[in-house]
């Protein structure tokens, strides 16, 4: 990695720049993506134990709802408003005041955020009824009573979740990007471990789980302290002018929130409607989102994360064409990556089901039902994964009016499209209200760019877009004639589908290379660890 405090040059002007900030970009995301990789694979492992232990009824209903408050804080933080406000701020500091004024910023907001969370947590505590409620206003009873149990009993988390979000910004500015990628992994293996090691000892496996919850975010919190200790940040110095800093990044906590975890916010109204349907229909639309989410966490997220301290250190520098160059780049990589594995998702939704939950409680109507609402999220990932990135230009700049009005906008239409299609669909149609509102977002947010960059080579980026879209077809068709063969349906479901995965990126590359996509030559660098764009 390069350090942080190096200065971008202007893309437009100085091509030799442009490629630079590429490489660095390229190389960071990377980071990001191999670890979170890691991570994900690890989660699909606690989900696929998690619906081994509770299956998709009373218990799991219960417990998921619950866990959605403490999973939608962890990104709302970690992926969304935390990182996006403090990261360009941070990063303005250490561009104008040195890396001693930005180890000192970012103590004192470890400091104000402790104090503010455990407030919240205890808050969070006596008002556990009231949070259930609202987030599934359709439980009653003991359904009811063991949410709010296992709500009060998750909270403490939100303290770790909110630190270990902070942490993970501020080693993104200071230019290390594959340990906090890794941290979400210590959660899932604590996770996996209390399914196995406490539920067993416990009358109710979903308390393990929660208690489980909470020794992951210590593990978390302690592996983060470790590696920010390492680039100088101590609790106890004394920050000089802190304050103006951290009431800015204040200020923009909330709009930001809404306007990069705007995803969440329609997952978690979906969540609310889906617990005034069939029991089940909460617990499909979390394992489909969880599925999705793999894609997501690995291209959209690393992309974002990659991407967000570049883009502030050319906003503090005015440097609009190297924000328009850096910002291209970026939608045009997460399209490449994005548009194949949305078509995987959509051809191979049921037997990727059926393989990673399709065990004891978790049956064939469960692995049918999930597979459908995989399908329709599916639809939108392009547009959750382009919008993730583009919003992360208005982030950079600290402008919060673009993103918020684009969030509104999608949760309006997300609650509209669910209303009309949850009862014809059920909970593929919750699921496909999701996809439709998403692509509402990146409407908005590439109408909001269009205004805000006048050196956006629009051309050149619907091109890329048209060839991946080509590539994707291609091997979409050559996806489907493979799945049909005998030989392939006569192979173990985790063998047959490994040869359809690696036939399908096969086919992509290949047709990548004959259409001689650059988004593919970045890539061959990127795994040949070339550096000769240093």
């Amino acid at each position: 990695m390069t350090d942080s405090d190096s200065t971008p040059r202007a893309a437009a002007a100085d091509p030799a720049g442009a490629a630079v900030e590429n490489a660095r970009l390229t190389r960071a995301a990377g980071s990001v993506a191999l670890a979170t990789l890691v991570s994900r694979l690890l989660g699909f492992v606690r989900d696929a134990v998690i619906a081994w232990g509770l299956g998709t009824g009373f218990g799991a209903d219960a417990f998921l709802a619950a866990f959605r408050i403490p999973n939608l804080f962890r990104r709302l933080l970690g992926e969304g408003s935390l990182s996006s406000a403090f990261v360009p701020v941070l990063t303005e500091t250490l561009s104008r005041g040195g890396r001693r004024a930005a180890q000192e910023v970012a103590a004192a907001a470890a400091r104000v955020l402790a104090i503010a969370l455990t407030a919240a947590c205890l808050a969070g505590v006596l008002a556990a009824p009231g949070i259930v409620l609202a987030v599934a206003p359709g439980f009653s009873g003991a359904k009811f009573e063991l949410a709010v149990s296992l709500t009060r009993l998750m909270l403490p988390y939100l303290v770790a979740a909110g630190m270990a979000a902070l942490w993970m910004g501020a080693l993104n500015v200071f230019g290390s990007f594959a340990a906090p990628a890794i941290a979400p992994a210590l959660l899932n293996i604590a996770l996996i471990a209390g399914m196995f090691g406490l539920a067993p000892l416990m009358i109710r496996p979903e308390k393990a789980l929660a208690v489980a919850l909470l020794a992951g975010g210590a593990a978390q919190v302690a592996f983060l302290s470790v590696c920010i200790a390492r680039h100088g940040v101590r609790l106890r110095r004394a920050a000089r002018e802190a304050a103006p800093v951290l009431k800015r990044t204040a200020r923009l906590l909330l709009p930001i929130g809404l306007g990069s975890a705007v995803h969440q916010v329609n997952v978690l109204a979906g969540g609310l409607l889906a617990s005034f349907l069939p029991e089940g229909s909460l617990s499909c639309l979390y394992y489909a989102e969880r599925l999705v989410e793999f894609p997501l966490g690995v291209v959209a997220l690393a992309g974002a994360t990659a991407v967000l301290p570049s883009l502030a250190r050319e906003a503090a520098l005015g440097d609009e064409q190297g924000l328009a160059a850096t910002l291209a780049y970026a939608l045009r990589m997460v399209s490449f990556v994005t548009l194949p594995a949305m078509a995987g998702l959509l051809l191979l939704s049921e037997p990727i089901v059926a393989l990673l939950f399709q065990r004891g409680e978790f049956g064939l109507e469960s692995v049918r039902l999930t597979s459908q609402a995989v399908s329709y999220y599916a639809l939108g990932l392009w547009g959750i994964s382009a919008a993730r990135i583009a919003v992360t230009l208005f982030f950079a700049l600290q402008d919060v009016r673009a993103p918020l009005r684009a969030a509104l906008a999608s949760v309006v239409a997300n609650l509209v499209f669910g209303v009309a299609l949850m009862r014809p669909m059920a909970a593929g149609g919750l699921a496909l209200a999701a996809a439709l509102a998403a692509m509402v977002n990146l409407g908005c947010l590439l109408m909001a760019v269009r205004e805000k960059l006048g050196h956006m080579d629009w051309r050149a980026l619907g091109l890329s877009l048209g060839r991946s879209l080509g590539c994707t077809l291609i091997m979409a068709a050559g996806v489907w004639q493979l799945s049909q063969w005998a030989w392939v349906r006569h192979l173990h479901e985790a063998l047959g589908l490994a040869a359809v995965v690696a036939a399908g990126v096969l086919i992509y590359a290949a047709a990548a290379w004959a259409v001689r996509s650059p988004e593919l030559a970045a890539l061959r660098r990127l795994l040949k660890g070339d550096r000769s764009e240093r």
